[in-house]
């Protein structure tokens, strides 16, 4: 949501983050999400007043004037130290104290794939900047960065951690991602081993910790992505309407508060809204309850169906793409991402109307289906089997398809929460019991979307059946 900047330049734009920020030293699996009324101490520790020392050194100016690091339930906060007006600009950040891909020397940029992303070009940046140590010109940045044991991004879970989630979709998107991030790190490793003196003798482990960094604090600037100091110690908050805002005339970030805020009190930032899935996968906890959770299914076309050659075709000429079934190899598929179930004047929302359409096609069981949902997309926009179908017991039989398939999904969160609940914990091994923690926060929330829909479903084929 658009905030007005007082005396604002008028090229002001938004600065997104990438993601939600996981909180410096602090798992928020354990904690509920902060609100201005939690309990709050100002920080008088040496490291904060070196910290903003050397950040306004860094910057050449006042920071900020009204606001002190200080800690509350999820680690490093911003505090007010005078009364906020909604409105003020509370924070500004010059270009200069990025950490971005301009860090990196143009030589070594050459020899860089141009595969590679922008968050990954950071990783590098940032990787270059730890090897540093007390001699990078961000130490003081750096040093406050959670240490890899204190990460649990689903990409650092063991294979026995990884079994907890086995029945969302997060288990293969995570398998995904680490193989994706370690042929990343291949391609760079070539490069990187070109600046020894740089980098050193940079391993795996090294990458993907910074690399998890850098997906959870980063913020989308206006030539990639960069880290800002200082300010990814905001703390979210779903209700603030405040975002970080990016000055290209005064080549600085700002943040303009949304509310009043007293001396003492936590100044909050809204970062987007997000899953349990994308919180787990990319940053590494999850909330008890998240209004933001959704499911992906993954639905395909059976293999041994008469009609498979038949309904691939029909999906692929109307644009409906679909891929190998990584596990099997044989069947076609795609997936879906269904959401918490409302129904507002006769339409439903949460279930994809394009999920309901692939439902449709598979139902069929003769060429001529296929051939008159051809010929009514052709007559309409060209999208496949939107509306529903004519003979009432094939719509009823394109909906049980679905119903099944959640049914199915539904019996194995059931069984997977039923074994995080009689899983013995080792006593002292805090990590394991933190991410058993966060994939029961995930399978509830998948859990609740995955109900709304099957009873949504259940009720429909029996209005269908009945009208």
């Amino acid at each position: 949501m658009g905030i007005v900047l007082r005396g604002a330049a008028p090229l002001t734009t938004h600065l997104r983050p990438l993601s939600l920020s996981s909180r410096l030293r602090c798992s928020l699996a354990s904690f509920p999400s902060p609100t201005s009324t939690q309990s709050k101490e100002v920080c008088n520790l040496k490291e904060s007043d070196d910290f903003l020392q050397w950040l306004r050194q860094k910057c050449g100016t006042e920071i900020s004037s009204v606001l002190s690091v200080g800690s509350s339930v999820c680690g490093r906060s911003l505090f007010a130290s005078k009364p906020i007006e909604a409105g003020d600009c509370i924070l500004e950040i010059p270009f200069s104290a990025h950490i971005s891909a301009d860090n990196l020397p143009l030589e070594m940029m050459a020899l860089i794939p141009n595969e590679i992303d922008s968050q990954s070009l950071v990783a590098v940046a940032l990787l270059a900047e730890q090897k540093l140590g007390q001699k990078s010109d961000w130490a003081p940045y750096v040093n406050c960065l959670p240490c890899l044991g204190e990460m649990h991004n689903s990409i650092f879970w063991s294979k026995e951690e990884l079994e907890m989630i086995r029945p969302s979709f997060v288990y293969r998107e995570t398998i995904d991602l680490r193989k994706q991030f370690e042929k990343d790190f291949l391609a760079l490793k070539t490069a990187m081993e070109n600046f020894p003196d740089l980098f050193g003798n940079v391993q795996l482990e090294n990458f993907l910790h910074a690399r998890a960094l850098v997906s959870s604090r980063a913020w989308e600037i206006i030539k990639g992505v960069a880290m800002i100091p200082f300010a990814d110690f905001l703390n979210h908050d779903v209700s603030s309407d405040s975002v970080l805002l990016i000055n290209v005339k005064k080549q600085r970030d700002e943040v303009v508060a949304d509310r009043n805020y007293a001396v003492g009190d936590e100044v909050f930032i809204r970062y987007g809204k997000f899953s349990n899935a994308t919180l787990l996968l990319d940053f590494g906890f999850t909330l008890p309850v998240n209004c933001y959770d959704q499911v992906r299914i993954f639905m395909y076309v059976p293999s041994d169906d008469p009609l498979y050659a038949e309904k691939c075709q029909l999906l692929h000429e109307h644009s409906v793409p679909l891929k190998l079934n990584s596990n099997t190899s044989k069947e076609k598929e795609r997936s879906f991402l269904i959401k918490q179930v409302k129904t507002s004047k006769g339409k439903v929302k949460g279930i994809p109307l394009a999920l309901r359409a692939f439902a449709r096609v598979l139902s069929a069981t003769s060429v001529i289906e296929l051939e008159e949902m051809a010929k009514e997309a052709a007559q309409s926009d060209g999208r496949l089997a939107r509306s529903p179908l004519k003979n009432r017991q094939r719509e009823i039989q394109a909906h049980l398809i679905l119903f099944r398939h959640l049914d199915r999904m539904i019996q194995g969160h059931l069984a997977a929460l039923k074994g995080l609940q009689n899983m013995n914990v080792v006593d002292g091994n805090k990590s394991f019991s933190i991410r058993r923690k966060m994939a029961k926060d995930l399978l509830s929330g998948e859990l609740r979307v995955l109900y709304s829909a099957h009873s949504w479903l259940a009720a429909y084929c029996k209005d269908t059946r009945s009208a």
